[in-house]
């Protein structure tokens, strides 16, 4: 059942004079989450509720009161997220609220364990795998524990690191994850067992750490180690934590932990908004939440200041219908606007041309593109509508592209930096040996096997001479030039050269290796360039690693755009997903149809189907003023062609005093009367 909790918002008596009118700029309920001062908080902000106004605000009057701001700490889930809350406090009062220990659970992860690595075995000077790093280990080692069994199906690497980080995140076994998500690789749980376990050896014996460990890691750190645990609680005496609804049981504990005896924890979030689960996210956490401490306030926010009133009506219509929750009712104080209209079409060119027809529509009303956008439930959904935009000239931008540091030539030059810092990192060693002509994975391995036995070693330029005995004289001669040229790197580096002339050198260095192995080189090197301008703000190697590490750039310079007028800026298609957090003027949701929205496989589980009307609802809200939300009645299906499609039973479960309903049709149907 929903929780019905609530408390009775009551305004505190400021204790002192404040620089800050905390009672003018804040609604009644934020100013009692400002104004919160020991013990656990819990405060659900609603979609558009100002919950980061209010915690920009709590930092604010928490350095007011005489808190140093060293003593704060602000867990979000994006590095950008901690910085602009902190920048907007900075702004409110002064710039120690920017000195305030600010970034993600990963980033903070990271900054303690560099301090406390002897505690939990870490080499001092360990390096973070992103993910595809993480993902290439993976696969080197399955390769060399079952070579034999090549011709036997195995888990793509990519699947491995899923099935891994799953049962991590989710504190499950890999068994678990394999009967629930992977029934056709459940007989090869040995092996898969083998496997964990010589990557986590592999891990240690070469320094590295993946994204999971930083969390597995710190979590250990505190449970273990007490007189840690109480260092880190005498330096952060008032922790707050952003998007609470998203966090992981890992994420949770350590949250529980931080908190310390005075539980001076404050956590902002809305269960309505929790549609992470498939990233580990566990909607239970923030329902749990007062339960982990021996008293809680909880403060709901629920005045909007995105959408309009009959918007924010539909969107309480979906959420009243949601088995779990906390009760919440949002309202506004802009109460007049278009109702939202639920949009019924012959067939999905027919939804497609209604689109782009209203998107033109609005643009002659004075909206522009940017400020428009198109969502999905997948994206794949949008290829109809692609079609269309492109046929009129309507420029659009899709979100979830690859991120820059995905891309394989920001890897490739990134793998040169990796290796100054850390000669061991043995995926970076890989990376740069194969791009050289001729050389393959039989040379490459006993050029790692060199270092890592220590025959190889920055200080020796000549070491590698001996080790290459045997091998042609071209590869030869290739493969000493480019250690040559790493020891003048490392030297480079040893001199603390200024990182980005460090990073424009080996840009230098793989520059040939570029231009050979890419016919598109010239796109590829703007991207570097962009790095390179991006390097300019750190004043270490490390740092810089990290940042990327941990808090990518989100895209590749080149090819973000669809052919159209590059004059104007573009509209947006988003899969519902990536639309958390943003917001337009005019939202359209296309393909209301039942298996598309919810999803087919959304009907096996209750967890999963209410995970999906919570998706719905944080479509929604993205919507300021104008809502469309539309359903073909006619689809193609792969197996069975053209299929009857039936809307939503979102849709279908709404009052019809909620929205407009319209019907589609074409001219020559309207006949001639």
């Amino acid at each position: 059942m929903a929780h019905e909790r609530r408390i009775q918002v009551r305004i505190i008596p400021a204790r002192r004079t404040y620089r800050l009118r905390y009672e003018e700029e804040l609604n009644p309920a934020q100013l009692q989450a400002v104004m919160h001062q020991n013990g656990a908080a819990l405060v659900i902000a609603g979609a558009g509720t100002g919950k980061t106004r209010t915690l920009a605000y709590r930092v604010a009057r928490l350095v007011e009161d005489g808190v140093p701001p060293e003593n704060i700490l602000l867990l979000t889930f994006t590095r950008k997220a901690a910085r602009q809350m902190l920048h907007r406090a900075a702004q409110l009062l002064d710039g120690r609220c920017e000195r305030v220990a600010g970034g993600t659970f990963h980033s903070f992860a990271y900054m303690i364990l560099r301090r406390y690595s002897h505690a939990v075995g870490l080499s001092p000077d360990f390096t973070v795998l992103d993910q595809t790093d993480a993902e290439d280990v993976l696969n080197l080692l399955r390769t060399e524990l079952f070579r034999e069994r090549r011709r036997e199906r195995f888990p793509h690497k990519r699947t491995l690191a899923d099935i891994y980080s799953t049962a991590i995140n989710r504190n499950r076994s890999i068994d678990d994850i394999l009967s629930a998500e992977y029934p056709h690789f459940q007989h090869l749980l040995p092996e898969l067992k083998q496997l964990y376990d010589a990557y986590r050896l592999y891990k240690r014996r070469h320094g590295l750490v993946d994204y999971d460990d930083l969390l597995l890691l710190l979590l250990q750190l505190l449970e273990e180690h007490p007189e840690k645990r109480q260092q880190l609680h005498a330096q952060f005496r008032y922790v707050m934590v952003d998007e609470y609804q998203d966090t992981n049981p890992l994420q949770h504990r350590i949250s529980v932990l931080l908190a310390g005896p005075e539980e001076n924890i404050l956590a902002v979030g809305d269960d309505a908004q929790s549609i992470y689960s498939f990233r580990g996210a566990d909607f239970r956490n923030i329902m749990d939440f007062p339960n982990a401490f021996q008293q809680c306030t909880i403060i709901t926010l629920e005045e909007n200041y995105r959408s309009t009133q009959p918007i924010l009506n539909l969107a309480n219509a979906i959420i009243s219908r949601a088995i779990y929750g906390y009760r919440k009712q949002l309202q506004s104080r802009q109460k007049e606007g278009p109702s939202p209209a639920i949009i019924r079409a012959e067939d999905e060119r027919q939804q497609s041309l209604f689109v782009v027809q209203q998107v033109l529509a609005l643009r002659e009303q004075g909206i522009p593109l940017s400020d428009i956008a198109v969502l999905a439930r997948a994206s794949h959904l949008f290829f109809e509508l692609e079609i269309e935009l492109s046929r009129v000239g309507i420029p659009y931008r899709k979100f979830g592209g690859l991120k820059l540091t995905e891309t394989a030539h920001i890897k490739d030059l990134l793998a040169f930096a990796r290796i100054l810092l850390n000669i061991t990192d043995t995926v970076s060693w890989h990376r740069v040996l194969l791009m050289l002509e001729g050389v393959g994975p039989r040379t490459a391995h006993r050029i790692i096997e060199g270092i890592r036995e220590g025959i190889l070693r920055w200080e020796d330029p000549q070491s590698i001479e001996n080790l290459l005995l045997g091998i042609s004289p071209s590869i030869r001669t290739t493969v000493i030039q480019l250690w040559e040229a790493l020891c003048t790197l490392f030297r480079l580096y040893l001199r603390h050269t200024p990182v980005p002339e460090l990073l424009s050198q080996c840009a230098t260095l793989y520059r040939p290796l570029l231009q050979r192995q890419y016919d598109d080189h010239h796109k590829r090197w703007r991207d570097i360039e962009a790095l390179l301008a991006l390097a300019e703000r750190y004043q270490t190697l490390q740092e810089f690693l990290t940042d990327l590490t941990l808090d990518p750039p989100t895209e590749s310079v080149a090819d973000v755009a669809a052919p159209g007028s590059q004059e104007e800026s573009p509209l947006t298609l988003s899969t519902v997903h990536s639309a958390k957090g943003l917001e337009w003027t005019a939202v359209f949701l296309i393909w209301m149809t039942d298996g598309r929205f919810p999803v087919a496989w959304a009907y096996d589980s209750v967890e999963a189907f209410e995970e999906e009307r919570r998706l719905f609802y944080v479509a929604c809200t993205r919507a300021r003023r104008f809502l469309y939300l539309l359903y073909p009645l006619r689809a193609i299906d792969h197996e069975s062609g053209w299929i009857l499609a039936k809307p939503s039973p979102f849709l279908t479960e709404l009052d019809e005093s909620v929205a407009e309903h319209w019907v589609l049709v074409t001219e020559n149907s309207l006949g001639t009367g």
